[in-house]
């Protein structure tokens, strides 16, 4: 009961014509934001921060979660339509929502991506206003080691889930982790791997990699055919919504990816894009219904249940934030600096000291994803007209972008000579067969990892039992190499090659 006079009273607050028209302007910039390359929540929170400042709290903050979980939204229809991942979770996407572009799929993608999004941000925040408590005691039994331990588990699942070869998928991995650790050593302060050039000191941007792997790299792909054998989609765009049989397949992978985003999500340092992964791989661990498209060819559950684990996830990952007062990610981090512009201070005290901004935030969710599939489903015709472009139009249009996007998160020049660079790297991965999301997750959880690797050894002085006497460490390390040792049987891999085998 108490639960519901909360919800009342948060939806009472978040029912005022200010907080909606500020959720509206939240959820609409998010949303356009995450359909540019390039330009993601972070950058754009970070910009926006100041006009907040004359805002109420409440007002200030309803916003800026808006644009959290539209950014969410938008960065799937860029994945979907011209295969560039707008947000690091959306690497996932790709893998099967370009490939039903290509085969005309591109509504029943969207469709699926938006109502996958908005059925697990709804269940994301009632979580979060059911168990935020409780939860954040999970989160807390989390310690170096145990983070180190749930990445490796995250690898070794990249290696299922990359299409081909096993062999091919390892080194992709190993490549991104040796990617990861161009920049400045974490303890020491020094530059490493930087081959002297400034602008290496702070590493590689992920957004540099991620545009010119994926999008560089299929234009030039594209372009390098002749005018018959170019990727053309239109003629080929077949109804706009998913069919009877694909909601039938959507809903238990919606479900899937759900619980996992939303116990993922709690976890500090990229639990959102943890889960998009870990929902794929289980998604590809699941038995294919008789005929049905084989995953990495245009399956819409490869959609569905990754979109529905990055929403959920970005909705519970407020838990750490206004239970504890810990950013698990960077737009938290932006979230703490908004609360203390309005000197709220971050914590369990926020619960009782201020109701209001809690749960009225909360409210503010619901709202927020009603509006977001209001504003998306209809959309859907309108991002579908950019596929019939002439391709003479896109590619330029879209290598501008990119140049537009990468140029504007550091204004460096060099960033936009790497996208270039990182292209002609993208198109030797398509010669070579080479699926390059294992490259991206590795090069995203590689300084995570080493961050905690090092933490868990000076923390037990050195002492490498640390991940195996901790039991949670144990069992998440255990899981690790009874999925690879799974994968690498005879009878497994064998099946798995055909399973990955092209029409």
């Amino acid at each position: 009961m108490e639960l519901l006079d909360h919800l009342s009273m948060g939806f009472g607050v978040a029912f005022t014509f200010q907080n909606l028209i500020y959720c509206f302007i939240g959820c609409l910039l998010g949303t356009l934001i995450g359909v540019l390359p390039g330009v993601g929540p972070v950058a754009t929170i970070a910009m926006l921060l100041p006009a907040t400042y004359a805002l109420p709290p409440v007002a200030a903050l309803i916003m800026l979660a808006g644009i959290y979980y539209g950014a969410q939204y938008g960065g799937s229809t860029t994945a979907i339509l011209v295969n560039l991942p707008g947000e690091s979770s959306s690497v996932v996407t790709v893998i099967d929502g370009y490939q039903m572009a290509r085969k005309g799929r591109a509504g029943p993608a969207l469709a699926a991506a938006g109502i996958g999004s908005f059925f697990a941000g709804c269940v994301g925040t009632l979580i979060l206003a059911a168990f935020a408590p409780p939860l954040t005691e999970v989160a807390f039994k989390f310690g170096p080691a145990e983070y180190f331990s749930l990445m490796v588990l995250g690898l070794i699942g990249a290696v299922v889930l990359a299409s081909g070869s096993l062999l091919k998928a390892v080194a992709m991995i190993l490549l991104g982790l040796l990617m990861g650790l161009v920049g400045t050593d974490v303890n020491s302060g020094v530059a490493r791997y930087s081959f002297d050039i400034p602008e290496l000191t702070d590493g590689i941007n992920f957004v540099v990699i991620a545009m010119g792997v994926f999008g560089y790299g299929e234009i030039i792909a594209n372009l390098s055919k002749s005018d018959e054998d170019r990727e053309v989609f239109t003629a080929k765009v077949q109804g706009l919504f998913p069919t009877a049989q694909d909601f039938k397949r959507m809903f238990p992978a919606m479900l899937r990816g759900t619980a996992l985003g939303s116990s993922l999500g709690i976890l500090p340092g990229g639990g959102a894009l943890l889960s998009a992964f870990a929902a794929y791989t289980v998604e590809k661990k699941t038995k294919l219904h008789p005929g049905e498209v084989p995953f990495g060819q245009g399956n819409i559950r490869g959609v569905a249940a990754p979109e529905s684990a990055n929403n959920a996830g970005s909705q519970t990952s407020f838990i750490p934030l206004l239970t504890l007062g810990i950013p698990p990610n960077a737009v938290m981090a932006l979230m703490v600096g908004a609360m203390t512009i309005h000197n709220i201070q971050p914590g369990p005290q926020v619960m009782t000291s201020n109701p209001e901004l809690f749960w009225g935030l909360v409210a503010s969710m619901w709202i927020g994803n009603a509006m977001l599939v209001i504003l998306n489903l209809p959309l859907i015709g309108i991002w579908i007209k950019l596929l019939t472009v002439p391709y003479r139009w896109l590619f330029p249009s879209i290598v501008l972008f990119c140049a537009i996007g990468v140029y504007s998160t550091n204004n460096n020049t060099f960033d936009v000579w790497l996208v270039g660079a990182f292209g002609f790297v993208g198109y030797l991965f398509y010669k070579l067969g080479v699926e390059p999301a294992p490259l991206l997750l590795g090069f995203i959880l590689g300084p995570m990892m080493e961050e905690n690797l090092r933490r868990a050894l000076l923390l037990s002085r050195g002492d490498w039992s640390v991940f195996v006497t901790r039991p949670l460490s144990a069992g998440l390390l255990g899981a690790a190499a009874l999925l690879l040792i799974i994968v690498l049987l005879p009878a497994v891999s064998k099946k798995r090659e055909e399973a990955f085998v092209e029409d």
